[in-house]
């Protein structure tokens, strides 16, 4: 970083800021802070790229110019799972036009794709090839997500939100320690000669911590959209390069693709919950529609009565899980392809009908939980981040390769991965995917689909402003990690930082089991197996990078289940 950048950022971090006596949560004796500041907040999954957001606020950016340079500067720095080459979801309110939009920028099937194309001469499914070949890449649309939505409500040029990035890229940044863990640990990603010379050192050997990475050709490639905008991507150089490879390498991806490639804005997934107003992402995320559901169900439960971490709290959020994940495998899909029936799953009366059917006492098996079969007319290295500023905008945004480092295949010229998206369609309906979720029809593959996701970007509101901004990466698990985000910081009364750090547990219907991170305490777990819930502890779930706006302050949490993320406020 430029000795410039850098003096911003300590003045930042650094400098008073008016009004902090009067911050409730200053005074909050608790183990968990927030960074707490007054002119806007981003918050992700890398500091440096949490600079670039604060960097452009500070220059008259607004919470979409910080979002787009965010976007493009995490494809520098958290290769894993920042990206160009993949695609995702951006939840976005407008404060001037009280308005919240959803763009759906999330990868499409190539025209080519066809619902058998992973099966072999068995008729079973061939994993490798719908996870690390050039066929599991689906249509980016990553540069037409953050491009789009720059030039549609951004104040800066798309030149100012993409130089951070690119200065990234050409100068190199210094490598984590996590960045090297995961360079050595994937050792898959040298069979591919273009990510080799991208991410690992002459002889093959990983960049170790404080080593400079630099990577010019992903620098050409942030240059021609500078240049060009989204036409150098789509239809320009940069798409004759991917082409050309997936011609070489039997991909799908042809220039057609690449040019019908379209943004769409859907209408948000709505809700409310004990008095807030909830705003989330819909088809062909499954994030919004389950997490409203689940609401509707806890809603009548007393869960802060019964406290967090407490065996009533669990037992009855475990099983209002489980009834979500069983009706995502059947209902979910592209809505442009399939009907979603949307409003029948959100609705009060059927989270009324669900909470009917749990017992409060004992587990219901996962063979006698069913989805529902009739109403009358959804990587774990994915990463999200949120970001307001001072106006009132607020920027909830999810986005991925879908595994980290996607394929492991880079479009030679262009330092961008390819993801591995095709993998989150049923690729035989019945057959869980890499997160063990099951798909049904209405997530089959089908050419210019888009397959689903659980990405969940969402803004709490209290009244009519933006209140809690959140959402998660972790596959399977995102739902329920947002979900928590909420019931921690509206039942538990948590600030945001300790709503997004404490132990974290996960239910997806099959396997019939409660994932549960350390620190729950053991007496919990018994009485959990008591009730009849079989349990299994995992590692962390997730990373919800959130951001609280209360009294004219903002709050923001970096998860500390990933070691470079960081809040930065202004």
């Amino acid at each position: 970083m430029k000795r410039r950048g850098l003096m911003l950022v300590l003045m930042v971090l650094l400098a008073p800021v008016h009004g902090w006596a009067q911050a409730p949560i200053l005074r909050d004796p608790g183990i968990f802070h927030p960074v707490v500041a007054t002119k806007g907040m981003v918050a992700t999954q890398h500091r440096l790229a949490s600079e670039v957001g604060a960097r452009i606020l500070s220059q008259g950016g607004n919470a979409v110019d910080a979002a787009v340079a965010v976007g493009f500067s995490l494809a520098v720095v958290l290769p894993r799972a920042g990206n160009l080459g993949g695609g995702g979801f951006m939840l976005l309110h407008l404060a001037e036009d009280n308005k919240t939009l959803a763009i759906d920028y999330r990868e499409m099937a190539p025209a080519a794709a066809h619902r058998d194309m992973f099966l072999d001469q068995s008729g079973q499914v061939d994993s490798d090839k719908s996870r690390f070949s050039h066929a599991a890449a689906g249509v980016p649309g990553t540069v037409a997500g953050l491009i789009y939505v720059q030039e549609q409500y951004g104040l800066l040029s798309l030149q100012q939100v993409l130089q951070p990035a690119i200065e990234q890229a050409e100068q190199g940044f210094a490598v984590t320690h996590d960045l090297s863990s995961k360079l050595q640990a994937y050792k898959h990603l040298k069979n591919n000669p273009a990510t080799r010379a991208a991410y690992f050192k002459q002889g093959g050997e990983a960049y170790q911590a404080g080593e400079i990475l630099r990577q010019s050709d992903l620098a050409w490639s942030l240059k021609q959209i500078q240049m060009q905008g989204g036409e150098a991507f789509y239809q320009g150089a940069i798409a004759e390069r991917l082409v050309a490879e997936m011609q070489r390498a039997g991909g799908l991806i042809t220039a057609e693709d690449l040019a019908n490639y379209k943004v769409v804005v859907r209408d948000v997934v709505r809700g409310d919950y004990r008095g807030y107003g909830i705003a989330s992402m819909p088809p062909p995320s499954s994030g919004g529609v389950h997490l409203v559901q689940m609401l509707n169900v806890l809603e009548q439960a007393p869960l802060g009565q019964y406290g967090y971490g407490s065996a009533d709290a669990m037992h009855w959020m475990a099983e209002t899980m489980k009834r979500a994940y069983a009706d995502r495998s059947k209902h979910l899909g592209d809505p442009d392809f399939v009907p979603v029936p949307v409003a029948q799953l959100t609705s009060k009366d059927y989270g009324r009908y669900l909470f009917g059917q749990i017992d409060g006492e004992r587990a219901t098996p996962a063979n006698e939980v069913h989805p529902a079969e009739h109403f009358d007319h959804e990587s774990r290295d994915t990463t999200h981040y949120s970001i307001m500023d001072a106006e009132g905008n607020a920027v909830a945004n999810t986005y991925t390769l879908n595994f980290s480092f996607g394929s492991g295949i880079t479009v030679p010229g262009t330092g961008i991965l390819l993801n591995n998206e095709m993998d989150d369609f049923s690729a035989k309906p019945g057959v869980p995917n890499a997160y063990g979720l099951l798909g049904a029809e209405a997530n089959r593959i089908e050419g210019g689909k888009r397959p689903l996701s659980s990405m969940t970007p969402t803004i709490v509101f209290k009244g009519d402003k933006p209140w809690l901004v959140t959402g998660s990466p972790g596959g399977s698990r995102i739902i329920t990690t947002t979900l928590q985000a909420i019931v921690n910081t509206i039942d538990h009364k948590m600030n945001v930082a300790a709503a997004v750090s404490v132990p974290r547990f996960h239910n997806q219907w099959l396997p019939d089991k409660v994932f549960v991170e350390p620190g729950f305490s053991p007496d919990t777990v018994k009485l959990l197996e008591l009730r009849g819930h079989g349990v299994k502890q995992v590692r962390g779930m997730g990373s919800a990078q959130s951001i609280m706006w209360e009294d004219g302050v903002f709050y923001g949490a970096a998860d500390p289940r990933k070691p470079d993320a960081a809040a930065v406020g202004l």
